[in-house]
Parts: C-alpha cells; structure tokens; sequence
C-alpha cells in the first residue's frame, strides 16, 4: 500500500472543497489528463491548471517528481511521460475499467454519513481519481482525497505480474479502494503523537484504532476481512492468538522502539517473519484490534470520535483487559 501526504495550502478553481456527504462525487481528474495528453487538448490543459490545480501540483511536485508546477516547460514534460507506450496501455485499460464509478461514490457517501455523525466537525473532502504512473496508491491533502485507479485494476492484471510481487498485488483491487481512501483520510486527520517514542504498543494500537472504525462505517464482517485477510488467514490468527501475544510479552516487544521489529509486525511482507511462512502479513494491527475492540466493549459509551482521539495507549491495554 502506497500513499502520500501533503499539508501546503493553494488556491484552486474549485469552490466548496469541504463538500457535503449528499454532493459527494469523484471527480475525473483521470479522465482530463489523458483528454490532454491524447488529444492536446487546450482545454484540458486549461482545467488542470486551474479547476485542478492543486491536485496537478500534487502529481508533478510529490507523485511524479517531473519538476515544478510553474516551469515553462512542465505541461510538455507531462505530456511526454504520459505518451509512454506502456503509460497509455495502462491508462486505456483503467479508464475502462473503471467507467462507472457510481458504486464507489455510494461507498463513499455511506461511508463518510457514517463518519459524519461520529465527527460532526469533519469536513468532507473533495474526492477525486488519478492515473499516478503506479506510484502513490492514495494521495491526502487540504480538504483532497485521490485514489490512483491504475493500482487498483485487481491482483491478476498482466502489467503488475511484472513489477510487482503476489503480496503486494493482493490489495491492489477495486474493492480495496474504500478501506485504503479511508483509512489514510483518518490517519491524516489524528496523526500520530509527535511527543510519542514509537514503542510497539503504541503504534500497534494507533494503526488498529484507525482500522477499527473503517471497519465500523464500511460494516466489515470482521476485522481480517477489513485488513483483506483470506478467510484461512483470518483462522490462522483466531488459533495462534494466544501464542502471538505470549511471543510478544515474553520477548519484550510491545516496549520496543526497534524499527525493524515493528516494521516485522505492521507492515506488508509475505508474512509475519516472527510466525513464520504460514502467518499473513500485519498480524500487529489484527491483534491490536482485538485489544482495541475488547476496550471499546468495557466503554460501551466510548464514540469513534473519542476512540480516535485517545493516545494513551497503555491505558487502553490495561482498559481492555484483553486475555486472549
């Protein structure tokens, strides 16, 4: 998985960047540039450097790395990367198959009313879809959120065989489009404590809290299939629980501010290494859920809100009373 952040501040062409949940729409940002870089459309061109001003800063400065926005030469450097052979093939088949995007903004309208009436307060983001080269996977910025549809076009697409590896491309499908747009809008939005020293714990719960409430307001199942678990991964971790957090205790873990080891627990790779070839990846978040989950069972009256807003993470432990 694959996102970036951005925190500057531009004018754009677009009014009402906070838009409301019922006037949610995905804006086509992907269909204009390539109505640029296909046809050299003047008009096209004209809307990316205006109406989609900051979305096209976004993907020369930090995606692409092409240069500067305000470089003479930049929309011809843009256009030229995109004439790539491989580029267009990629581009023709994601707008195809990604022609209809009236499912996903239902998604997001759910998904967002739900969030809305935890956080009152939250603004909507403007909404929008890319082509990023099969760079950044989610981009999250002032009142944006964009999703590059050419890493989603599912685990078997030909082009990803070649760059990819089969761990990488089993989230890289439309339906992971949803959890991974909102999980990193929330992280984006409650951040991680900067006065935090990192220990395990604490990142362990910081990530389980954000993918618990996706998996509240997209109304998972459960919380292996909101971290895209198969149903024999989701097994796996229910038997060897006990034994994952008794590995974790005995070896001093959760107190560890060693990139390595919480790397090992929290992100992507073919498995955990600590549990070997027949453990799924991330089985950190999966068992900081569970804690996170027991907790919010003890606090009945606890909101999403407060949950998010919660950074004492050894009090939530202690809180939960998890035994698993």
């Amino acid at each position: 998985m694959c996102l970036i952040f951005f925190s500057c501040h531009l004018a754009s062409g677009k009014k009402e960047r906070g838009n409301a949940v019922e006037r949610i729409e995905i804006e086509r940002y992907d269909k204009v540039l390539n109505e640029y870089v296909e046809f050299n459309s003047f008009s096209a061109l004209k809307k990316l450097n205006t109406e989609y001003l900051q979305e096209t800063k976004y993907l020369i400065e930090d995606v692409l790395r092409l240069g500067q926005v305000n470089d003479d030469k930049i929309n011809t450097k843009l256009k030229e990367f995109y004439s790539d052979s491989t580029l267009r093939m990629l581009t023709t088949d994601a707008l195809r198959k990604f022609s209809d995007m009236n499912r996903l903004e239902k998604g997001f309208k759910k998904g967002f009313k739900k969030l809305k009436k935890e956080i009152p307060a939250l603004k909507i983001p403007h909404i929008y879809s890319q082509i990023s080269a099969l760079n950044e996977s989610v981009v999250v910025g002032d009142s944006i959120l964009g999703f590059s549809i050419d890493k989603y076009m599912g685990e078997d697409y030909m082009l990803y065989k070649r760059y990819f590896y089969d761990y990488q491309r089993k989230s890289m499908k439309p339906d992971r489009i949803l959890p991974d747009c909102f999980s990193f809008f929330l992280f984006s939005e409650y951040p991680f404590p900067e006065n935090n020293k990192g220990h395990l714990l604490d990142v362990m719960l910081y990530y389980a809290k954000v993918h618990y409430v996706v998996s509240k307001i997209l109304e998972y199942k459960s919380f292996g299939e909101e971290l895209n678990y198969t149903k024999h991964e989701e097994e796996w971790c229910k038997f060897n629980s006990k034994n994952i957090w008794g590995y974790m205790l005995q070896n001093g873990h959760l107190n560890s501010t060693d990139p390595m080891i919480i790397r090992k627990y929290l992100k992507q790779a073919p498995n955990t290494a600590f549990f070997g070839d027949n453990s799924p990846m991330m089985t950190g978040v999966w068992m900081g859920m569970q804690i996170v989950d027991s907790y919010m069972k003890n606090h009945k009256n606890m909101t999403l809100k407060e949950l998010l807003e919660m950074n004492d993470y050894t009090r939530m432990l202690s809180e939960s009373r998890f035994n698993p």
